[in-house]
């Protein structure tokens, strides 16, 4: 079965129908049968952009929701990953990946995941492959 890490840009265009890829991920999403992996930090992320918007009353429905699926593992924050996310961040000056970023790129090596639901330039500089182009 194909694992696909979700990173926060896959949420903002499934969520947005004015997102430039959000025709693109509802597409992907009627033919992908596979598990999907996120983390609470990307919710989180996912959150705080539509903190002005009209939808804001709904994320939480939505994150719930999500959780109740049977081919989606989210991963709970917790301070160990905290830890080593914050540790990949401080030794990698030489990019702009956030602290989201690092605590995502570790999941992903940790669950032998290559391919992510994103168009994030960071995600390939890390070592993966960004879905969305």
């Amino acid at each position: 079965m194909r694992v696909l890490f979700a990173d926060t840009f896959y949420f903002l265009g499934l969520l947005n129908h004015l997102d430039q890829f959000a025709e693109e991920i509802r597409a992907f999403n009627k033919l992908f049968r596979g598990r999907i992996v996120t983390t609470d930090w990307v919710l989180m992320e996912v959150a705080d952009a539509f903190a002005s918007s009209q939808i804001r009353a709904r994320i939480q429905e939505y994150i719930s929701y999500l959780r109740t699926l049977p081919n989606w593992n989210i991963i709970e924050a917790d301070r160990e990953l905290f830890d080593h996310a914050l540790k990949l961040y401080n030794q990698r000056p030489d990019k702009d990946w956030s602290l989201t970023d690092c605590t995502s790129f570790i999941v992903m090596r940790e669950r032998g995941i290559t391919d992510a639901l994103t168009g994030d330039k960071h995600f390939e500089q890390a070592g993966f492959i960004p879905l969305f182009r």
